[in-house]
């Protein structure tokens, strides 16, 4: 029977295309796993983690619909050209970055991160650019703090703003053509000499540390340039990358939604073939039961419990688990009735068989295409569930949910602001992940449909 079901699944259209889309999604699920670090997981709501990216950053393709803004540049170590030469005792570690600017726009600002280990002399930094036109610019040249302790480490960040970097540029007005008075340093670093307009081509920034023992060591340099673009998805008011927000929203969803879905549904169907088949005071009492479980208010229960407790993702997965059996019970139920009548199950009772044997051996199997159709039709409700859910607050707040990411662009004023990539992605996700289990378990269900016609001719 469920050879016969896996058969009819592939050879249906709608069967395939869920299917389809159910294997992007792990396909998905994989890449984050795999590819992405835990870290970003695990800190999601920690704004120290996505410091280094853009503030409300639209998606980098939008750039192609109109002017081509500047996009984010967030580069470190591992991107560099490194070299290293010692002259008179003094070593010089040299750090270069490529970066190739075609933008219509200028960088929004740019920084550049340094992180030393060095004992009681002070290393000394000197950074330069290289441009596409051959002008090389020294835009800081400074000592570090001196060390209070042996083996001291300092972590610092040279922004655009400091005024470092604005007196050594003030220096190179006899390179430009207009005055450079009043332009800050974004637009002086990256302009034609002759206009005020982007330069493009690749620049060379080059980190330049001179230690002078033999103790001090590099161990972080990085530098970013600020722009209004970066990645698939953008960022958020905090940051966070949201395409990454996304691709671990999947396997969330789906442990919650087949969790939710394969649990209610399996509480259900024994509650309903119970019921059902044993009849009488038994089956009024676990229908009034089934009742009363109707009528409680969930959402009431819920906000009790997230106030008692907290908010946990599975707090809502065990409410949602113990408040969506009811359907499938009363449905089962009615099924039940009539199988009881069935010549197979007459004959099994004949036989000696007890009540619990003939449901698990006789009754359940029978009903499992059903049962299967069911888990698939359900996991769309129990994921819009806990979107909903966390979508009014009550979401685990700890956990990169599509729920939560709406919630939070709600509280932000996105849809006002016009920042549609913080709502439409995750949106989208919702109902593309509701679609595939919804195509997959109708396709199940016509396949279950005409076998349970047959069983009821026997």
């Amino acid at each position: 029977m469920q050879k016969k079901l896996f058969l009819g699944l592939i050879r249906s259209r709608r069967g395939i295309i869920g299917i389809s889309i159910l294997a992007f999604l792990l396909a998905l699920t994989a890449i984050a796993i795999l590819v992405v670090p835990f870290d970003s997981y695990k800190l999601w709501n920690d704004p120290d983690y996505w410091i280094n990216n853009p503030k409300t950053a639209s998606p980098f393709w939008t750039g192609y619909f109109g002017s081509k803004e500047f996009e984010h540049v967030s580069l470190d170590q591992y991107d560099a050209k490194t070299s290293s030469e010692v002259s008179e005792g003094i070593k010089v570690s040299n750090f270069i970055f490529d970066v190739n600017i075609q933008s219509d726009d200028f960088p929004d600002d740019f920084m550049f991160l340094h992180s030393v280990k060095y004992n009681e002399v002070p290393p000394v930094l000197q950074i330069d650019i290289t441009r596409p036109d051959n002008n090389t610019f020294t835009v800081y040249y400074s000592s570090l703090p001196t060390a209070n302790n042996l083996n001291n480490t300092f972590t610092d960040r040279i922004f655009s703003t400091n005024n470092n970097i604005k007196e050594s540029l003030s220096q190179y007005q006899s390179v430009f053509s207009f005055p450079i008075s009043g332009f800050e340093p974004p637009v002086l670093l990256f302009a034609d000499t002759n206009k005020p307009q982007v330069l493009h081509g690749t620049y060379h920034i080059s980190q330049k540390f001179f230690l002078f023992d033999n103790s001090s060591r590099i161990d972080k340099v990085g530098v970013i340039l600020g722009g209004k673009v970066f990645g698939i998805m953008g960022t958020d008011d905090l940051r966070r990358d949201l395409f990454i927000g996304i691709i671990w929203g999947i396997p969330i969803a789906l442990f919650i939604g087949l969790t939710v879905s394969i649990f209610s549904i399996s509480i259900g169907l024994i509650y309903g073939v119970v019921s059902g088949y044993r009849g009488k005071k038994t089956d009024e009492g676990m229908m009034r039961i089934n009742d009363i479980f109707y009528a409680f208010p969930t959402l009431i229960l819920l906000i009790l419990l997230s106030i008692t407790f907290g908010r946990s993702i599975f707090l809502i997965i065990l409410i949602l688990m113990t408040f969506g059996w009811m359907g499938t019970a009363k449905v089962i139920r009615s099924i039940a009735l009539q199988m009881r009548n069935f010549q197979y199950v007459e004959a099994a009772k004949l036989m000696g068989q007890s009540d619990m044997k003939v449901i698990f051996k006789h009754i359940i199997p029978q009903l499992l295409p059903l049962t299967f159709a069911s888990v698939a039709i359900s996991v769309p409700g129990a994921i819009l569930a806990e979107a909903a859910l966390s979508f009014i607050g009550l979401g685990d707040p700890t956990l990169p949910t599509w729920g939560q990411m709406l919630h939070d662009a709600n509280t932000a004023d996105a849809a006002s602001r016009g920042i549609w990539w913080w709502i439409i992605p995750p949106g989208l996700m919702i109902a593309l992940t509701g679609l595939a289990f919804f195509l997959i378990g109708n396709s199940l269900d016509a396949i279950a449909n005409p076998l349970r016609k047959q069983n009821k001719k026997i």
